[in-house]
């Protein structure tokens, strides 16, 4: 990078305020007057205010008028020095939001004939377009034409399919090279777009079945590469796409893995961890490094990690709408985990680059934001940074045909935004879902307008997981040694009454953290943090592994058949373990791998959750739409704590049984419990589940083994 000495500095911080910073080293008295220029224009500028520094002095000055992005403007002194006015905290104005805003095509439109190329760079002197031959060296540099809202264009009148592309800007007297944010095929590692023809890579709509309501799925978490990478899981091109669409693969027991396993489970939605171009594995490389695929690099093109080929412009994109059209075959659907909250790295990003300082959170203090943790915060109450978003949110749902997103880190991005997501996805489809992780992050967002939980009465058709739910029942994430209700700590009762009633709040008199069910998302695992197997290894370490499997299949069981959007982590159900590691972002495959010896090992205990699933499918009971119908049907029965019973009752009209009773006991001792007056048949119990009745219960009297679930049905 070409090093620019300046006198002094000046920055522009708003369309007509210019801030001039003259170090003491060049001037220890007050300067007079400071002029504009700009191709042969010379305006005057007001001094507004002179603050003295620490070692400078700061001048604010005003224009007559807002200035024009997009010249090159200068400033001279008194003393005829000139330096640049360079672009400053203007394009963190509302002002520059509103003047620049654009809602036209931008990226690649590719034809055959004729290929145009649109970049949204307001703050830009200059946009040149670097064209490279495939397999080749040799670039063409076209200039761009500015013209309405900071928007740059260019047309290639042949055919330049299969050519990489970048952009190269010029911003404050430096050109820089970037990614096209809106590119949607990249060469290996992302380093460069390029030009393909998507009409090409087409899949066929499929008819799934249907869901009436957000309560209906059931959510399953995988990894692409966790997914499929053991030894034993059947799949011959593991840890990639095309494996994870392999179907009738077997384990060492001859039953399924992978796909099929999942379907003949039962659960309706798929949702995959980032699948986005992302850094951390390289694609050209042996696959030795390991990532979540947190850390976002282009967003519209899936990552060639998990592909065969990686340098094909073509490869990864066929190959996951291919996995995508496959698990779409079997009647799953498919949520994709999405990161719009944080880029990699902000200072190498492509829209660091394009529009130094816009697309990103600033403090009081000009510094970026670092709510996420990870070093910045994406700006999504920005037109143009919640415009990119949205279009990235449609492109992944009508190309690739995504039927959910998880937004990551939720709390970060802002509440209109959120709400314009849902707004745009329902004109396509309803029922597809968004849910995210709602966290009150410390990002410099106002307090109402956080995507987070605690606002979620604004965003009524978005769920949120629940972390009420995960740590009463599982005990806290952020302590191994606290015990949850589902775990035998009674401290815990009321509150696992109220999230298994959908955490609306236990009757008139108490708020609930969401206003209807379908906002939460229950669970007690995901791929964050430890999984509940292993912290039952070190809360219950004195336990047998008998007892800590009751306990872990109890936990999973309530998150089943709890009203609102059950939610599970892959390989929970055959008691997942990440050998004690919780962030195991970038660890290996020995730690990450679903283990599908395990899943022989424990099909016993999978049986007995897939018939818990199956129960769930069975009966909308389970999966009231609304807070009306709760509190209507659902009523807890009044029996010894820390026993929980409820009755789903005069419920005939949503399934086959007219009433159905819920019992749990999370004490290792047997519990006696009267039932209501009624003919109740065992659907669940510790040795049995599923959807078939069996014993009839005798005397309206029921034995509760220790650490059990029952479910009783009236037909």
């Amino acid at each position: 990078m070409i090093s620019i000495e300046r006198a002094y500095f000046a920055y522009l911080d708003e369309m007509n305020v210019v801030t001039i910073i003259v170090p003491n080293v060049f001037e220890q008295n007050i300067i007079s007057s400071f002029n504009l220029e700009c191709v042969g224009e010379v305006n005057t500028l007001s001094i507004e205010e002179v603050i003295h520094l620490n070692g400078s002095i700061k001048y604010i000055c005003k224009t007559l008028d807002n200035l024009d992005l997009g010249r090159q403007y200068w400033i001279k002194d008194a003393l005829q020095r000139k330096t640049d006015l360079q672009i400053g905290a203007v394009t963190r104005t509302d002002a520059f939001d509103q003047t620049f805003y654009y809602d036209g095509d931008l990226g690649v439109q590719y034809h055959p004939e004729e290929t145009q190329f649109k970049i949204w760079a307001p703050t830009a002197t200059g946009v040149k377009l670097k064209l490279l031959k495939p397999n080749e060296d040799k670039q063409e540099i076209f200039n761009l034409s500015r013209i309405e809202k900071g928007v740059w264009t260019v047309s290639v009148g042949r055919n330049i399919e299969y050519y990489r592309y970048t952009y190269l800007i010029c911003v404050n007297l430096q050109w820089k090279e970037a990614v096209d944010p809106y590119t949607v095929s990249v060469t290996a590692n992302g380093t460069e777009g390029v030009i393909i023809d998507l009409n090409k890579t087409k899949i066929p709509n499929r008819e799934l079945p249907p869901l009436e309501s957000a309560v209906d799925s059931i959510i399953y978490e995988t990894h692409i590469r966790d997914f499929t990478i053991h030894p034993n899981s059947g799949v011959t091109q593991k840890g990639t796409y095309n494996g994870a669409a392999e179907l009738n693969t077997k384990g060492i027991d001859g039953n399924p893995t992978c796909l099929s396993y999942v379907k003949d489970l039962g659960i309706t939605h798929l949702e995959f961890l980032p699948l986005n171009d992302f850094v951390g594995v390289d694609e050209l490389g042996q696959k030795v490094e390991y990532n979540w695929g947190y850390n976002p690099l282009h967003y519209n093109v899936p990552d060639g990690s998990y592909s065969l080929d990686p340098s094909d412009p073509y490869k990864r994109i066929n190959e996951l709408k291919a996995l995508v059209d496959t698990i779409h075959q079997n009647g799953i659907r498919v949520i994709l985990d999405v990161v719009y909250n944080h880029v990699y790295e902000r200072e190498t990003s492509s829209f660091e680059k394009i529009v130094p300082g816009y697309f990103f959170r600033h403090d009081d203090h000009g510094m970026p934001a670092n709510g996420t943790g990870v070093g910045n915060d994406v700006a999504s109450d920005r037109k143009m940074a919640r415009r990119f978003i949205i279009d990235s949110v449609l492109f992944w749902l009508k190309e690739y045909q995504m039927d959910g997103f998880r937004f990551d880190l939720m709390g970060i991005l802002d509440t209109e935004t959120m709400n314009d997501i849902r707004r745009a996805i329902d004109e396509i489809d309803p029922s597809i879902l968004m849910i995210g992780e709602g966290w009150d992050l410390n990002t410099p967002l106002s307090i109402g307008k956080k995507a987070n939980i605690q606002n979620q009465n604004t965003m009524p058709r978005i769920g949120q997981f629940n972390d009420e739910f995960r740590d009463s029942i599982k005990g806290s994430t952020f302590n191994l040694y606290d015990l949850g209700y589902a775990l035998g700590n009674e401290h815990y009762f009321h509150n696992a009454k109220r999230v298994l009633s959908g955490s609306i709040g236990l009757g008139d008199q108490e708020a609930g953290l969401f206003d209807e069910p379908h906002m939460s998302v229950n669970y007690v695992e995901s791929h964050d943090n430890h999984t509940l197997w292993d912290k039952l290894l070190v809360c219950l370490s004195d336990e047998n592994s008998e007892t800590r499997r009751k306990y872990h299949l109890l936990a999973t069981s309530m998150v089943i058949l709890a009203q609102g959007i059950p939610f599970l982590h892959s390989g929970q159900e055959f008691f997942r373990t990440k050998k004690g590691i919780g962030n195991s972002y970038q660890s290996p495959d020995e730690i990450n791998q679903l283990d599908w010896n395990q899943k022989s090992e424990y099909n016993e205990q999978v049986e007995d959750i897939k018939g818990i699933i199956a129960i769930r499918k069975a009966h909308r009971a389970f999966r009231l739409p609304s807070t009306s119908l709760i509190r209507k049907h659902m009523l807890f029965l009044p029996i010894k704590k820390p026993l929980i019973g409820w009755n789903l009752q005069n419920v005939g009209e949503y399934g086959p049984w007219k009433s159905i009773i819920v019992l749990i006991n999370p004490t290792k001792t047997e519990e006696v419990v009267d039932l209501p007056v009624g003919e109740w048949r065992v659907l669940a119990n510790n040795k049995i589940s599923g959807i078939d009745p069996m014993n009839q219960v005798m005397n309206n009297k029921i034995h509760l083994e220790a650490i059990s679930m029952n479910v009783l049905i009236e037909a």
